[in-house]
């Protein structure tokens, strides 16, 4: 009688293994290079789309105990899993929350006046710490210049608030001569120095790697943790956490002149055997990739020929053995020969969104060394 975990992967069309054992270096990584400075954990968006339930202990096995996260019901996720961890929550206060941020010990990252004298107002005793945001020219949340000028001047404003730390945000760190980098690092600077016993917090992925002036106290990296280039242009330092495989439903041959896929975009020229994987938009592989994107089995590349439709992506597989290409056979689309980064550039976007967009359908393994 074959095992539930048996049965799921036969089951399955994809396959997503997760390197835990990677992750963890990544953090021992990052964490070596900011020498003094904490090295937190951005975890928001489920891990990236890695599995918080998962990721998120290897991260506290490894050392972190500082965690970001967007919304409240990460936190309160991420509160079930790590008890004991300081929780912080990007988005701010969620207006009408408040309560649960008392019920479950999460800390707020306030963004404006309005959410500091909210937070302020509620029992001192139930309040854990919060974090200030001073917008230094990103211009999404924070404190913006006037609001920031207000409260240097009223700092009764925070009296009976415990500040966890300031925090700031780059725009640009991943473009490393752009100009803002320095000019938002001066301007966090000057609101630390008015608030000059408080830890501030600065850095994500790539403002790790613009040197030691842009680590402070507390870094907050998010997508490096899970194999991302944090310096694009560059060799990628982080180790790929990351394997994504799928399977071949059908292998066919088509005449010369018969077309594959939705819309016909792809008209054969010669005879043509095609592979159908498992495998679609609705799992995270964007439809962008039709008739651009390739993929792997063993050591050989085969090219996506026709749409990618919901559930299925099909392959010109004419120059590959026969035995490599048969039902059942296992694709590459994510790994060690096609990188995050590297599918990043070819659909034209980064790899924080190929990472957040892995569906839900794949049968998820997690490799402990």
């Amino acid at each position: 009688m074959p095992t539930e975990r048996a049965a799921a992967n036969a089951r399955a069309g994809a396959y997503l293994e997760v390197d835990l054992a990677a992750v963890r270096e990544n953090y021992s990584r990052l964490s070596a290079r900011l020498g003094r400075a904490e090295c937190a954990a951005v975890v928001k968006a489920d891990a990236y789309g890695l599995g918080v339930a998962q990721v998120a202990p290897a991260l506290w096995a490894a050392g972190a105990r500082r965690f970001f996260v967007a919304l409240p019901d990460e936190a309160i996720a991420l509160r079930k899993v790590l008890p004991t961890a300081q929780v912080y929550v990007l988005g701010g206060l969620f207006g009408g929350a408040e309560r649960d941020y008392l019920a479950h010990g999460i800390c707020p990252v306030l963004n404006s006046l309005a959410e500091i004298d909210a937070w302020r107002a509620l029992p001192p005793a139930e309040r854990p710490p919060a974090a200030i945001h001073f917008d230094s020219g990103l211009s999404r949340l924070g404190l913006p210049a006037n609001e920031a000028r207000r409260l240097i001047e009223e700092p009764s404003r925070l009296k009976g608030i415990e500040i966890g730390c300031l925090i700031s945000h780059l725009a640009c760190a991943d473009e490393q001569e752009h100009p803002l980098n320095s000019r938002q690092r001066q301007a966090f600077s000057e609101f630390c120095r008015r608030f000059p016993h408080l830890r501030r917090s600065f850095a994500n992925s790539s403002g790790i790697f613009l040197g030691p002036d842009y680590h402070f106290d507390i870094a907050r990296p998010g997508v490096a943790l899970y194999g991302g280039n944090p310096t694009p242009g560059r060799e990628n330092p982080m180790t790929s956490c990351i394997r994504l495989r799928s399977r071949i439903l059908q292998v066919r041959d088509i005449a010369r002149g018969e077309s594959v896929g939705y819309g016909a975009t792809f008209t054969a020229t010669r005879p043509t055997r095609i592979a159908t994987l498992a495998m679609g938009y609705a799992d995270g592989y964007s439809r962008y990739l039709s008739n651009i994107g390739k993929l792997w089995l063993a050591d050989y590349c085969a090219p996506i020929v026709g749409r990618i439709s919901m559930d299925l992506i099909t392959l010109d597989v004419s120059e590959l053995p026969a035995d490599i290409s048969m039902p059942g056979a296992l694709v590459d689309l994510i790994g060690d020969r096609e990188t995050v980064d590297d599918l990043a550039e070819r659909a034209g976007t980064i790899p924080y969104e190929v990472l957040t967009s892995l569906g839900g359908r794949f049968h998820r393994t997690y490799k402990e060394a």
